[in-house]
């Protein structure tokens, strides 16, 4: 007997996700960890392109709230980013990070926060590929957009344009 789902059998296979390194992004900030920490987390709303990278857009307001990433719109609605599991502040945290989608498609994300003689590195390690719904493609999304991200973040805290 043929296979009953024959005509969903596609020709190409899905590449693997083993193979799909974490995306990692670094940016030194001027002043002490406690303060890029806080720069990160406390005042996101400030810095963070809601103009490219949220679910809502222009207007709209990120922020850490207990242990989630929550984004809301000028007009009421929400959106999860993300649920932190790891938190210790001032020097790193670990989410389950899914903005613009559900928990069921998450990746993850670990910002650590270290002194350096020029201030504090901010590394962004962006991993867990095979948790999304698209994992290579949600791949390419965030190795184009962390750099803009991050450079967003230094200019906000004093950094000269990167």
């Amino acid at each position: 007997m043929e296979n009953l789902f024959s005509h969903a059998a596609g020709n190409e296979a899905p590449e693997p996700v083993d193979n799909l390194d974490p995306v990692i992004c670094t940016v030194v900030v001027p002043g002490p960890v406690s303060r890029a920490f806080m720069g990160f987390t406390d005042h996101t709303h400030l810095w963070w392109p809601m103009e490219t990278n949220s679910v809502y857009g222009p207007g709209s307001y990120v922020e850490f709230e207990e242990n989630l990433i929550l984004e809301s719109s000028d007009d009421g609605r929400g959106a999860t980013w993300g649920t932190i599991d790891d938190w210790q502040p001032p020097l790193s945290f670990h989410a389950s990070w899914y903005p613009g989608s559900t928990a069921l498609w998450s990746t993850e994300l670990r910002v650590v926060f270290r002194g350096v003689e020029e201030g504090a590195e901010v590394r962004v390690v962006h991993d867990g590929w095979e948790g999304a719904e698209d994992p290579a493609g949600t791949r390419a999304v965030w190795e184009k957009d962390w750099p803009e991200v991050l450079n967003r973040f230094a200019r906000f805290m004093g950094s000269a344009a990167q």
